[in-house]
């Protein structure tokens, strides 16, 4: 009896091993396109960046295919081939460019495809497409690292001269913390203002003036043919 139930626990536990083999071949599988018709396209780079057998091709945002090969040409071209599926070839021109890039910052790499533009023509099997080299993410974090260090520099340099003016250092900081000089400054506001306004009045009266009269009628005549013969101009271009 424990002989016979010995035996149906191995059965059950090698159909259940069988079964789960079968599920991850067939996932696996589908991951890879290796039950969906594919055809092979190649691109060369100089640095491929990390990029792995097995990794994704995308194409318009959607996983099409993976990279099948890398292989290295010569000192300074490696090849990627790619097998991506055929229901996208038609939608894949021969002008299309491949990029590596990556899912988000510090994702896996993969070939990302444009969808071209100037050629009507659909991309060939096996054919060698035009590529863009990546971006090194140590140059990328370089970069950051200056600009980092630049406006460290920029927020010391700002956070000093406000010290500088809360201590009433230079002509700003005399300014707002010296109440004589802000006093000075409304005087001198307020004598301009007083002195404009005189002279306002001191035109008036001029005009008014007749020693002066005929010299004002005269400006304001020939203001006016001025404008009139601008006036005529403007009429004569339309």
């Amino acid at each position: 009896m424990e002989r016979k139930n010995y035996k149906i626990k191995l059965g059950l536990f090698v159909i259940t091993g069988l079964i789960l083999l079968f599920l991850a071949i067939f996932v696996i599988g589908k991951q890879k396109n290796l039950f969906d018709p594919v055809f092979a396209i190649k691109a060369n780079f100089e640095n491929v960046s990390g990029l792995q057998v097995g990794n994704a091709v995308r194409f318009s945002g959607i996983n099409v295919g993976t990279v099948d090969q890398i292989a290295i040409i010569n000192d300074s071209t490696v090849q990627v081939t790619m097998l991506v599926k055929k229901d996208v070839k038609k939608f894949i021109k021969q002008d299309s460019e491949a990029g590596i890039g990556s899912e988000g910052i510090i994702g896996d790499k993969l070939i990302v495809l444009s969808r071209g533009g100037i050629s009507n023509k659909v991309i060939k099997e096996g054919q060698l497409i035009a590529s863009n080299e990546p971006v090194e993410t140590d140059a990328i974090m370089e970069s950051l690292q200056i600009t980092a260090d630049n406006a460290a520099i920029a927020t010391g340099e700002i956070t000093e001269i406000l010290a500088k003016v809360n201590e009433g250092k230079g002509s700003l900081g005399k300014l707002i913390n010296d109440d004589s000089m802000a006093d000075a400054l409304d005087a001198t506001m307020t004598n301009l203002k007083t002195s404009t306004k005189k002279l306002d009045e001191n035109m008036e009266a001029a005009k008014s003036n007749f020693l002066l009269r005929g010299y004002f009628k005269k400006k304001k005549k020939a203001e006016e043919r001025k404008k009139k013969a601008d006036e005529q101009a403007a009429e004569k271009k339309k």
